[in-house]
């Protein structure tokens, strides 16, 4: 299978809200079935310079471009927190476990690391979503701790892991 990643652009809320809302990946990602498109091109559009996201494209067999992947990087602008961030990440369904999501989070940490100098990048995942845990562990993510009943899902109350990677070469602490 064949897609790219490109940063994020005004137009792309429709693919963004239909990934937001599709079965298989709302439950884990904070979304809700009802989510409204208006929210996601207003995302878009009040980016700024804190906010890094990405988006991976693959053609439709008439050739359409689609949105099968969506990942962001945000540098916390309190200025004691400026050397950490916070990601995202989501995968369309048909196309998790096919490389998406390791090309998404390898962009996110190669901005964080190299271009934004970043010393930590934290995230939250359900704790039953061995994929996703999986794949931040290859990244050197580790579990910080456990958000007991963090967020609902299909009714009931659910836990997440705080996991985080320390990129200990971009520590400076004559800084």
């Amino acid at each position: 299978m064949e897609f790219y990643i490109r940063p994020i652009e005004i137009g792309d809320g429709k693919g963004i809200n239909e990934l937001r809302r599709m079965p298989g990946v709302f439950e884990n990602i904070l979304g809700i079935p009802s989510e409204q498109l208006k929210r996601n091109e207003d995302f878009i559009a009040n980016l700024d310079a804190n906010q890094h996201q990405f988006v991976a494209v693959a053609r439709s067999q008439d050739g359409q471009e689609v949105i099968i992947g969506h990942a962001g990087l945000t540098v916390y602008p309190n200025q004691r927190m400026r050397h950490s961030g916070g990601i995202g990440i989501m995968i369309h369904k048909d196309y998790q476990n096919q490389g998406v999501g390791n090309a998404l989070l390898g962009r996110l940490v190669d901005v964080a690391d190299n271009w934004l100098m970043l010393v930590r990048i934290e995230l939250t995942v359900f704790a039953d979503n061995a994929r996703a845990i999986h794949l931040y562990e290859r990244f050197g993510f580790e579990k910080e701790g456990v958000k007991r009943l963090a967020a609902i899902r299909n009714g009931k109350y659910e836990d997440e892991y705080l996991m985080a990677r320390i990129n200990r070469s971009n520590y400076n602490p004559q800084s």
